[in-house]
């Protein structure tokens, strides 16, 4: 069960429900990812809409360590998200905004439409 005043939010994958968070930590992992030096920078890498798949698999292998699950970025990559590619892609924006917030000026993208 996730805890969304906490920031967490919910991956499906395989109809098990996983929680997200985007801990300090998980954020400086996802700056030095993304090549950005602050916080701010790090939304704003958010706010063009342009999410590579690898991108994807960044914010939510974060996420998921973030609430203590060990996992790498590849066993990530290798998951049977509930949704397809669009489940992976909402996921991550849900992430992304209840870290962000959705009133701050920081809008994450999206989801395209499939």
């Amino acid at each position: 069960m996730v805890n969304r005043h906490r920031g967490e939010t919910a991956l499906m994958v395989a109809g098990e429900t996983l929680p997200m968070r985007l801990t300090l930590g998980a954020l400086a992992e996802l700056e030095q990812a993304f090549a950005v030096d602050s916080l701010p920078a790090l939304g704003e890498r958010f706010v063009d809409g342009r999410l590579s798949a690898r991108d994807i698999i960044r914010i939510i292998a974060a996420g998921l360590r973030g609430a203590g699950k060990a996992i790498r970025d590849e066993d990530v990559a290798d998951l049977s998200f509930d949704g397809g590619l669009n489940g992976a892609i909402k996921a991550a924006i849900a992430l992304l905004e209840a870290t962000f917030g959705e009133g701050q000026g920081a809008h994450p993208p999206q989801p395209p439409e499939l």
